[in-house]
């Protein structure tokens, strides 16, 4: 059974209280392990040791906090087959996935931003010769992030990797339900020696931890990563102190194929899109709209794409649809699929759990579910699912494209398919969206803002826009002659 233990100024220990909660494996249903149910009182310990280690951390200077960035990326990388396989335990998602994706890409996310903070820049402006304006960014002090649980370290370290780097000391809140790689990552920071209270990593529930950490008065932002709900709740409590907040939401996220795209590039991105970890990802894309003149043509490539995709144990190289991450996650995506019958929707494919043999045969598995005849307003179209369901939905013109696509209360990501330049831009200048990718999907470049508009977020994260909102800018003012 593993035992996960918070990790608060380099020393690790158990919840205060003493509480726990259960590990489970989604690909079996079992529980294997407990983490810290912690309260209050184990998020102020955690934050007064960041408080601690702020002033020495702060005054290190980029090149050597950029240093220890490249040594827990490193560490990451040298760790890499545990790490990954942890990943799939706690998440049900396939190995092949967690080693060659997620992993991965929490060791860029250390190396980028190592490298970024030695290349940020700032103003100066010569207002006369005599009077020169600079701007000076500093780190906040102590900073919060919270995690979700579909991308467990990959997201953990998007996060924190900026906020280090800039200068800050962190408290950490992976979720709950999938907190293993994050705990690996705090002995991986204990056998390296990182400075202690620089990172400090509390385990437990949002409404328990994460509550407390946004209320904390001496944790100055919080970086967040989950539910729309969620989100507005802790936008509401941070208010109260004028906390800076970065919020990155749900999304209900349209992939749109024109008559004239490569049909066959664009139905197998869109079966990507709807399903990769199993359509827990908030950039999936859960509205696939087809032009009518290609609609049969492309639901044919959609359908036979979905059924192909191989459904099992996720430590099996050939599984590509791996477990839903819970119980009850399962049961919401299924109530969703029923709302959509009840509302005249067809399930073209899909629908149903899928049971497995072997030690997976308790495990919470579902079949990529594809699915027509809906309105475009309607609950299905409207709501995140947040699992391996996508619905077709047709078109006649651009513009009755443009408005399926903006009519939801998301505007997190989008996907547009065509030959014609002109209708790429067009489309995507009027879509509501905070990215948009053309004629692919998911190419992500660290550089790039990172964020949504309407309900899908505030702020956004990646490159200089990570490092601005992990400080505050200081103008400083020299008149030169009066020296």
């Amino acid at each position: 059974m593993t035992q996960i233990q918070n990790f608060i100024g380099g020393k690790f220990v158990d919840a205060l209280q003493g509480a726990t909660l259960d590990l489970v494996d989604p690909s079996c249903g079992r529980v294997f392990g407990s983490l810290p149910e912690s309260k209050t009182e184990d998020v102020d310990a955690a934050v007064q040791s960041a408080l601690a280690a702020f002033s020495e951390w702060s005054s290190l200077g980029p090149v050597h906090r950029a240093s220890w960035l490249n040594k827990l990326a490193d560490a990451i990388e040298a760790n890499l087959t545990e790490l990954a396989l942890a990943e799939s335990m706690d998440t049900g998602k396939p190995l092949s996935v967690a080693r060659t994706i997620d992993i991965p890409r929490a060791v860029s996310n250390f190396r980028f931003f190592a490298g970024a903070i030695l290349h940020d820049t700032s103003e100066a402006y010569v207002d006369r010769p005599s009077v020169l304006n600079y701007t000076l960014r500093q780190p906040l002090g102590v900073v919060g992030c919270i995690s979700p649980w579909n991308l467990p370290l990959y997201l953990f370290s998007w996060k924190i990797a900026p906020a280090l780097a800039s200068g800050n000391c962190v408290v950490g809140k992976p979720s709950e339900v999938t907190p293993l790689t994050a705990f690996l990552l705090s002995k991986i920071c204990a056998d390296i020696g990182f400075p202690d209270g620089v990172l400090n990593i509390v385990h437990g529930a949002g409404p328990s931890a994460g509550a407390a950490l946004v209320a904390h008065p001496d944790v100055k932002a919080i970086s967040f990563t989950g539910g729309t709900a969620t989100g507005k709740t802790i936008a509401k409590v941070a208010s109260e102190s004028l906390k800076k907040v970065s919020l990155e939401l749900g999304g209900k996220n349209p992939t749109i194929i024109f008559d004239d795209a490569d049909l066959e590039a664009a139905s197998n991105a869109a079966i990507e899109a709807a399903f990769s970890n199993q359509g827990q990802i908030c950039l999936c894309g859960s509205r696939i709209l087809i032009q009518e003149s290609v609609f049969e043509r492309v639901k044919a490539k959609l359908v036979n794409g979905a059924q192909a995709l191989t459904i099992g144990d996720p430590l099996d190289p050939e599984t590509k649809i791996g477990a839903i991450v819970s119980r009850d996650h399962l049961d919401k995506i299924l109530h969703h699929i029923e709302i959509a019958r009840q509302d005249g929707g067809r399930v073209l494919t899909g629908g149903v759990r899928v049971a497995q043999k072997g030690r997976c045969k308790n495990g919470f598995f579902l079949a990529p579910t594809l699915i027509d005849n809906l309105a475009a307003t309607c609950t299905t179209n409207q709501d995140e699912i947040f699992g391996p369901v996508a619905t077709l939905i047709p078109f006649k013109t651009e513009g009755e494209a443009i408005q399926i696509a903006n009519g939801t209360r998301y505007g997190l990501s989008a996907s547009v398919w065509t030959k014609d330049l002109n209708t790429a831009n067009r489309v995507s200048e009027a879509l509501s969206s905070g990215i948009v990718w053309v004629n692919c999907w998911m190419h992500r470049d660290l550089r790039t803002p990172f964020g949504g508009v309407k309900e899908s977020g505030v702020g956004r994260e990646g490159g200089t826009y990570a490092l601005r909102f992990f400080t505050e800018a200081k103008n400083v003012c020299i008149k030169t002659t009066s020296l």
